[in-house]
Order: structure tokens, then C-alpha cells, then sequence
């Protein structure tokens, strides 16, 4: 025989399960939506002893991983070998067309990324600021 207290347990508990259930799947979109500083549209500007680059940049991370592309006089420059390690970026670019090859390291803050550029022995300072 069943004890007079065994059903309204199974109701508490199922009950408790539920609203805990309920609380995990509410969380779940925070954690889905959740994004690297880094993602997003960005205006890119290089100033060099041989001119000012001006780009614009996407940018997506998935993990530790940095993609996107550079749309630079209307060619489209692909990340690669990106990566993201809290608010700091490093990718390569390789210039289209051409056989120079940019390393490239950057410090996310807000809406903001600071950085350098090396390319043929010399280092240059770029920034970007978040597209609006």
C-alpha cells in the first residue's frame, strides 16, 4: 500500500522539475546570443609612408576562431588564420593579386579596435571603429 504522502511528493517534484527545466531553457538564449566583442561591422583605416587604406571589415568569431572579410577598392580580402583571445585579435591578409602578406594584431575595446599591421619588414598602426 502506497503511503497518503507519496502523491503530493511526486506533484512537488514534478513541479520543481518542471520550473527548473523552465529556468535552464530561459537561460539558453543568453548563452546563444552571447558574442565576441570582435563580431560585427567595423571601418577599418591604415595610414603608411605609401597611403591611407580604408576598408570595411566583417567580422565573426565561432569559439576561438576569427573569419570575415576586408572589402578594400572593391575586392574582397579574406581573413585568415584568425583568432580571438578575450579582446585581443591577430589574422593574416594576403593583398589580392599581389604576394604581400599582413599579420595583423588588435586590442578590441567597445566600439573601438586599435592595432598593427606587419607587412615587408614594417610595422604600421591601424584602427577601426564599429560601423553604425
Amino acid at each position: 500500500m502506497k503511503h497518503a504522502t507519496s502523491a503530493p511528493r511526486r506533484a512537488s517534484y514534478r513541479l520543481m522539475r518542471t520550473l527548473m527545466l523552465a529556468a535552464l531553457l530561459a537561460a539558453c538564449p543568453a548563452v546563444v546570443a552571447a558574442q565576441s566583442p570582435a563580431d560585427g561591422r567595423w571601418t577599418f583605416t591604415l595610414t603608411s609612408p605609401m597611403g591611407t587604406v580604408s576598408a570595411n571589415v566583417e567580422m565573426k568569431t565561432e569559439g576561438e576562431t576569427l573569419t570575415g572579410t576586408f572589402e578594400v577598392n572593391g575586392a574582397s580580402w579574406p581573413i585568415e588564420k584568425g583568432s580571438v583571445q578575450g579582446d585581443t585579435i591577430t589574422f593574416v591578409l594576403n593583398r589580392p593579386g599581389a604576394t604581400m602578406t599582413y599579420e595583423m594584431l588588435g586590442k578590441v575595446n567597445g566600439d573601438a579596435v586599435t592595432g598593427s599591421a606587419a607587412a615587408m619588414g614594417t610595422t604600421v598602426d591601424w584602427s577601426m571603429a564599429r560601423a553604425k
